[in-house]
């Protein structure tokens, strides 16, 4: 039997059950093939936005046996672990730093598997068959490096065992262990804090705003176009990008995967004023994008941490990611969390620098990650008798 890899311009160039049978279950629903055929289809992540796809899939006798969803990248936008410092040193040094190649997704800065493999194959040989071949590829295209985000940490050990460099960076994510209910979760907190946390989230009530949580066969058109507003809304308020993803990302989204979609909803009057767009896994949430068309003091928070934590709660949920970036999220008990890329640049002498620079980035992460968990002040859990 002869392994064979094919690397595809588009995901809709293998099929939606061939590439679903490699995501494990649980796994982040980032992975899917509706969610990468929506980011396609829609015009969100083609070419034209600087995202030209070149997924790596592997092969044994015309059945897909591994794969890797990447793209060249012609900027850095949308990525998240953000690389524009190492564009200008590269460009310092005479070396065109793009394009490149991203093993990742678009906008999406979950932790989640880059190397699927089919269930009865050996994932580590199935990975050391797609990275050869992506080193390969883009050695070959001319690309100036190649970049694997937000693995985790097994993954992302292994990658560096295999010559790439890591860095280290740090989100903020909720980690359950073992409430039962929303006061398990406050007790974590001394008595100031609790009364804090109980007041930003009793000022829904006394603004006259309901909050709700959709999701499953509950979804529909009318929230994906909520989503849209939200998202739409928030990118535009803000300088670090242009709107992205496009009306028709959200409607194919929800309409394709509806399984794995919340929608938070922020009522007031019969209104909606504002909203959270999330996706989830039997075990996880994941916070993508929200948005308010009407400003209330705590109403970010509300929406955006408190609702779904006690979501989470009730559904057994073991970790609430809410996205990168809020050190606001600390005082909420929600704890300081490494996160991994793995990286090859082809040219030694930046290569050698963005090494020595990643150490140095990884020496200071750490210590803000041991300042963060000093701020948070969370007390060990203890179950109730």
């Amino acid at each position: 039997m002869s392994l064979r890899v094919k690397v595809l311009p588009s995901i809709t160039d293998v099929t939606r059950a061939e590439w679903n049978a490699l995501v494990e279950p649980g796994s982040p629903p980032v992975l899917r093939h509706e969610w990468l055929a929506a980011m396609e289809e829609s015009g969100s992540a083609v070419p034209e936005r600087g995202w030209e796809g070149a997924h790596f899939t592997l092969w044994r006798d015309g059945v897909l046996v591994g794969a890797a969803p990447a793209f060249l990248k012609h900027h850095s936008m949308g990525e998240y672990v953000y690389d524009f410092g190492w564009a200008n040193a590269a460009q310092q040094v005479g070396v065109s730093y793009y394009p490149k190649l991203l093993m990742g997704l678009p906008l999406s800065p979950l932790t989640a598997r880059r190397f699927l493999s089919a269930a009865g194959e050996d994932p580590r040989a199935i990975r050391a068959t797609l990275l050869t071949a992506a080193l390969d590829y883009a050695k070959s295209e001319g690309l100036s490096s190649v970049h694997v985000l937000v693995s985790p940490d097994d993954e992302a050990d292994a990658l560096v065992e295999a010559g790439l460099f890591r860095r280290s960076t740090m989100q903020y994510h909720w980690k359950n262990p073992g409430y039962r209910t929303y006061d398990d979760y406050l007790s974590r907190f001394d008595s100031k804090r609790r009364n804090q946390l109980k007041r930003e989230r009793g000022a829904a009530a006394g603004q006259g705003i309901t909050l709700q949580t959709v999701r499953s066969e509950a979804i529909d058109a009318t929230h994906a176009e909520y989503a849209w507003r939200f998202y739409e809304h928030t990118a535009s308020r803000h300088s670090w990008g242009p709107v992205q993803l496009t009306r028709d990302f959200f409607h194919r989204a929800f309409a394709t995967m509806p399984d794995a979609i919340e929608l938070v909803t922020a009522t007031k009057g019969g209104k909606v004023i504002a909203g959270a767009f999330n996706l989830h896994s039997p075990t996880r949430l994941f916070g993508r994008y929200w948005g308010c068309f009407e400003e209330h003091p705590f109403l970010h928070f509300n929406v955006c941490l408190y609702q779904s934590v006690d979501d989470c709660i009730t559904a057994g949920r073991q970790v609430f990611e809410p996205g990168a970036g809020g050190e606001h999220k600390i005082s909420r008990g929600f704890e300081p969390t490494m996160i991994h890329s793995t990286h090859r640049v082809f040219d030694r002498r930046l290569e050698a620098a963005l090494r020595k620079a990643t150490e140095r980035e990884a020496a200071e992460v750490a210590r803000i990650t041991q300042e963060s968990e000093q701020i948070a002040g969370l007390k060990p859990f203890v179950h109730a008798k």
